[in-house]
């Protein structure tokens, strides 16, 4: 009877961890869904913002004639890539397409310097910041780099799906999953859950494709 009762307890004991650990790779599965779906909420966020000002469609469209362009020091220590390329600080003269806005001390970040008298086609925020040393204000147009940021929109359509059907399921993309990808799959297709992850992988694999390809012909 000692002995039965000693293997019942162990049994007891495997259940329970066995639960235990099924409960914690549940909540990790879905804190990675988290992750996944702020990750591409703010990306396609960031995408959508940069691209819309380098193309040209948002702010005020004018140009800027350079004055002087000299590396900006302070920038080549950060750790932003972005900053990194654009490490070239040209100062001038701004003026709108409309004739409506002028400003003598406009400064934009650029990736290489121009000659004095050169003009720069720039767009100028609609509400600018009142942090200078960033140049935050005016960004050069560049219908190429724009659509680039766009595949950048699409690619967080990737992620946020990604993230949508973690939450959903309790699937674990990483590590030791307590449920697998084929009963995580099936869940899905009980509902909606499904339909929108095939929806939002399609929409930001072919608008990013698109995205890459238009920025070579535009």
């Amino acid at each position: 009877m000692a002995r039965t009762k000693g293997i019942g307890q162990g049994a007891g004991t495997d259940r329970s961890l066995t639960g235990l650990v099924g409960r914690a790779f549940g909540r990790l599965g879905r804190m990675g869904g988290l992750v996944f779906l702020l990750a591409g909420l703010a990306l396609s966020g960031w995408g959508a913002y940069e691209g819309a000002y380098a193309a040209g469609w948002a702010g005020t469209h004018g140009t800027l004639t350079v004055k002087q362009c000299e590396l900006n020091s302070s920038l080549n220590t950060s750790r932003s890539s972005r900053k990194k390329r654009l490490n070239v600080r040209c100062e001038g003269t701004f003026a709108s397409e409309d004739g409506k806005s002028t400003d003598a001390n406009a400064a934009v970040q650029v990736r290489y310097k121009y000659a004095q008298g050169t003009e720069l086609s720039v767009q100028q925020a609609d509400a600018p910041t009142t942090d200078t040393s960033t140049d935050g204000d005016y960004t050069q147009t560049d219908k190429p780099r724009g659509w680039r940021f766009f595949a950048g929109f699409f690619g967080g359509w990737v992620l946020t799906g990604l993230g949508v059907f973690c939450l959903a399921t309790g699937y674990a993309p990483f590590g030791q999953s307590r449920i697998s990808y084929d009963a995580a799959w099936e869940a899905a297709g009980r509902g909606v859950t499904r339909a929108i992850l095939i929806g939002m992988l399609g929409v930001g694999v072919v608008g990013a494709g698109i995205s890459f390809l238009v920025s070579y012909f535009v």
